[in-house]
């Protein structure tokens, strides 16, 4: 499969900051990616990277087989929804729209329009006037219109209610699969973009902590809950992610696969077992990642 994105080693410091940290990540082309890591973690550092708005420190970035520097043939390929963009005051939806639908080569103006609709944009009103959500919906519309062979969305959706992104979702999925391309999908909202997603690559304090196919985490990680001396039991026959303990009762996230061995256990100790979220999942290995750093 071709790679749309790859990077070597890859870094941007700021002084004391290591945003992002010799990072080597590579994403296929024309599938929907997840890009995942707790605040400050370093996606949109990335994001800015890859997208030749920054100058690495160090390091190697390849985006269509081309440095993004300074490229207009790899920018015109590109779209970037950004987290809190920007607008001048006087604009009003219809002039972002106009603008874009100038920049990009595959632009769909019917599914413009129809988006427009689905969020109930007022495309004649002040940028200034709008409220955080029909801005994000402004993004939304130019992301998925746009067509672009590879296409950004970092937190595309600050605003928006559980109806509108839900509507993101779906119209996402639809566009992707009438007209696949590369999609990379920063988000907070986890379980939410789970069944989006293809992939998902989790970095934390700017380095890759993993990456896998979405088929692939099915046996990745399972929690198992019961009574504390019960889990007490379990714990030294497995490895361990993240632990809850509550009264007398304890909730371990563990990474999988279970051997019989272990599975054996758990059921004579009698303890409840679940396939862990994507979520829980992302919870368990950043923390985990985090503890590490506090003892090294």
């Amino acid at each position: 499969m071709t790679q749309v994105i790859e990077t070597s080693a890859l870094s941007k410091h700021y002084k004391a900051v290591k945003a992002v940290n010799d990072l080597t990540v590579s994403f296929d082309e024309n599938r929907i990616h997840g890009l995942l890591g707790r605040n400050g973690a370093g996606k949109t550092t990335l994001m800015q990277l890859l997208t030749g708005q920054l100058f690495a420190t160090s390091g190697d970035i390849r985006v269509f087989g081309e440095s993004p520097l300074e490229n207009t043939t790899v920018m015109q390929r590109t779209c970037f929804i950004q987290e809190g963009q920007t607008y001048p005051d006087g604009f009003e939806p219809r002039h972002v729209i106009s603008i874009a639908a100038g920049m990009h080569e595959k632009w769909d103006q019917q599914r413009a329009d129809e988006l427009v609709e689905m969020f109930e944009l007022p495309m004649k009103r002040k940028i200034k006037k709008l409220s955080r959500g029909q801005l994000s919906a402004i993004g939304i519309i130019v992301g998925i219109a746009s067509r672009a062979d590879l296409t950004f969305f970092d937190e595309p959706y600050l605003g928006l209610d559980a109806v509108a992104r839900k509507n993101f979702y779906d119209a996402l999925l639809a566009d992707y699969a009438a007209h696949p391309r590369t999609i990379l999908i920063s988000s907070h909202h986890i379980d939410e973009v789970a069944p989006l997603l293809e992939t998902v690559t989790v970095i934390d304090n700017g380095e890759l902590l993993m990456q896998h196919d979405v088929d692939e985490l099915a046996d990745a990680a399972f929690a198992f809950a019961g009574t504390r001396a019960a889990v007490d039991q379990f714990t030294g026959s497995v490895q361990v992610l993240e632990r809850t303990d509550i009264g007398g009762l304890s909730t371990v996230v563990v990474r999988g696969p279970i051997t019989q061995d272990a599975a054996r256990l758990a059921s004579d100790l009698r303890l409840d077992k679940s396939r862990a979220s994507l979520q829980d999942l992302f919870v368990a290995v950043t923390e985990s990642a985090r503890k590490a750093r506090q003892k090294a």
